[in-house]
């Protein structure tokens, strides 16, 4: 069996991307259900030295519609994002990230294949392979991020489980 470029990278951005728009969704109907503010989610943490949901959101935009900007132009550099983003422009993100991925040919991400990523952050300089810069570092990265947004929603009452973290299973038919 041979698996692409394109399907380790694209099809599963596409699923979690799809997975975190319908969270994120819920997440806003839970607090119109309860009077609560949603901006009052963009800056909590699981944690003091962990970065806000909205970082984690943006990260989840970046290390998908970023990471195929990455092996297009050979560079990846750290974002972090706009630093006021409110719960509506956050929800934007990710239906742009989709919106970029949903234009991409199999073709188009697979003539990459071959290509090199290089990691830039200050002074640091990592070299990826193409495959090797998708599987080690920006899906991690990308299911990270997508996991500790969940969690931040999940440990402020909104009412989601596996299933919407899983989005739509890719399922023969």
């Amino acid at each position: 069996m041979t698996i692409s470029l394109y399907d380790i990278s694209v099809k599963n951005y596409q699923q979690t991307l799809g997975a975190v728009g319908g969270f994120l969704e819920k997440g806003l109907a839970h607090c119109r259900e309860r009077g609560l503010d949603p901006e009052a989610i963009v800056n909590t943490r699981l944690h003091p030295d962990m970065l806000p949901f909205r970082f984690q959101i943006h990260s989840v935009a970046h290390h998908s519609a970023g990471a195929i900007a990455a092996l297009e132009s050979g560079v990846f550099r750290p974002d972090r994002g706009l630093q006021t983003a409110d719960y509506a422009a956050l929800q934007s993100e990710i239906a742009e990230a989709r919106k970029v991925l949903e234009k991409l040919t199999p073709e188009a991400v697979n003539s990459h294949e071959d290509g090199e990523v290089v990691f830039e952050a200050g002074e640091l300089r990592r070299r990826f392979k193409a495959q090797n810069f998708v599987l080690s570092f920006s899906l991690p990265n990308f299911y990270f991020h997508a996991a500790t947004a969940y969690d931040i929603l999940r440990s402020l009452g909104v009412p989601i489980g596996k299933r919407d973290y899983m989005g739509s299973l890719r399922m023969e038919s």
